[in-house]
């Protein structure tokens, strides 16, 4: 609809250009007609006032054919999916690097080196520009480079990085006109579940790639087995479909803004992948960027299991919902705060767990439903050093118990 309009806005200026030119060329003649006869001086004021109203139109009429050719010319300033892509994939990078691999023969350990591949996206942090990607894609890695929209490489190395929460920060020897950042959203709420969301990465090679989805659930925990199994909480889990070498790109909503930083997709699902939120990478930013690290990761030091009616049922419980506590570490937070591990253990539907112990019902007086809510609740309102407040169901009674919460340890 919108190019058929600028079609005819085209023909319609056209034609009055054909009108001015007939109608300069009738002023023309008719001055030069005057100019030959005696010319009265009303005559000659009449004929310079038409020339002055013809050259007011045409000067109107080149400023609307010149709006009209930006537009045709240029949609990235709507929020279309061209519009979007026309303006974040020039902030997309590829990046390469080598990982040396041991393995263990008959002949003994043999080694060799592999080609790497990820994608990242450029932020600004004080004036300066960073390619922010994942952890996972860097680590171990030498000889980064990081590859441009535009073709051109460069080397990279990294800034800091966080196996907790996957992310890295690298520098690259590029010049500034390489640069063209990324708005991150930022926010605790960040995205919606069933907002539409856009993937742009290099998928197998294939850089400039983008797909798009849906947000299908916000808050998950998940575990990477290229992190080191490390647990990573309050993660997005989307729909638009990613492939190795996505990692480290851009989920971005319908306006542009970075929604969240590709991670990871569950093999042979149909649509389970998953982002680390950019409230993540606005929070460890500064960290990453001036120590390396980020070490205020809240630790209970427990471990538990999602309370559910079979295991309710089991154990005594009234309570269908929250996290029961099997066992504690010597010496955590937890065990300092008194919180009690399982005595005893059940089988429940195949599994075994430690029964007899703490259920964690809420925190700060929200409600703890299981064990993604408590990791997402953690990740994103507290820190380590700081007190949160815990409900407990124990012995059928439920208490409120002050935890000062420690730090997960050093990657």
């Amino acid at each position: 609809m919108q190019t058929e309009e600028k079609r005819k806005s085209r023909g319609w200026i056209a034609l009055l250009f054909v009108a001015l030119i007939v109608a300069a060329a009738a002023v023309y003649y008719e001055s030069s007609t005057t100019q030959k006869s005696v010319a009265s001086p009303s005559r000659i004021s009449s004929l310079q006032s038409q020339l002055t109203n013809l050259e007011e139109a045409n000067s109107a009429l080149q400023a609307q054919l010149a709006s009209i050719s930006a537009g045709i010319g240029s949609n990235v300033s709507d929020n279309s999916p061209e519009g979007l892509y026309a303006n974040a994939s020039r902030s997309v990078v590829t990046i390469q690097g080598d990982e040396l691999l041991t393995q263990n023969t008959f002949f003994g350990p043999v080694t060799s080196v592999e080609t790497v591949q990820g994608s990242g996206f450029v932020v600004d942090y004080q004036n300066s520009s960073y390619v922010v990607t994942n952890f996972h894609v860097v680590n171990g890695v030498t000889n980064i480079t990081v590859t441009f929209s535009d073709g051109n490489s460069y080397v990279a190395s990294v800034k800091g990085s966080d196996q907790y929460s996957d992310l890295a920060v690298l520098t690259a020897n590029a010049p500034a006109s390489e640069y063209y950042p990324l708005q991150l959203l930022g926010t605790l709420q960040g995205a919606s579940v069933g907002e539409t969301v856009y993937a742009i990465g290099s998928p197998f090679g294939l850089s400039g790639s983008m797909t798009f989805g849906i947000i299908s659930q916000v808050g998950r925990t998940i575990t990477e087995s290229t992190s080191s199994q490390v647990s990573i909480a309050n993660v997005i889990q989307f729909s638009a479909p990613i492939n190795p070498g996505n990692s480290g790109g851009p989920l971005l909503d319908s306006s542009g803004q970075v929604v969240g930083i590709t991670t990871a997709g569950v093999s042979n699902s149909a649509g389970l992948y998953f982002a680390i939120p950019s409230s993540t990478i606005t929070r460890e930013l500064p960290a990453l960027v001036a120590t390396g690290k980020y070490t205020l990761h809240p630790n209970l030091g427990l471990s538990g299991a999602d309370m559910t009616y079979q295991l309710a049922k089991a154990t005594g419980s009234n309570l269908t919902y929250g996290v029961l506590v099997q066992s504690v570490v010597s010496g955590g937070p937890a065990d300092e705060a008194g919180i009690r591990g399982g005595t005893s253990t059940a089988v429940v539907e195949g599994s075994t767990y430690r029964v007899g112990g703490d259920v964690i019902i809420s925190v700060n007086g929200v409600k703890v439903i299981d064990s993604d809510a408590l990791a997402s609740y953690l990740e994103v309102y507290a820190e380590a050093g700081e007190t949160v407040q815990l409900g407990i169901l124990r012995s059928g009674s439920i208490i409120m118990v002050s935890v000062v919460l420690g730090a997960l340890p050093s990657s």
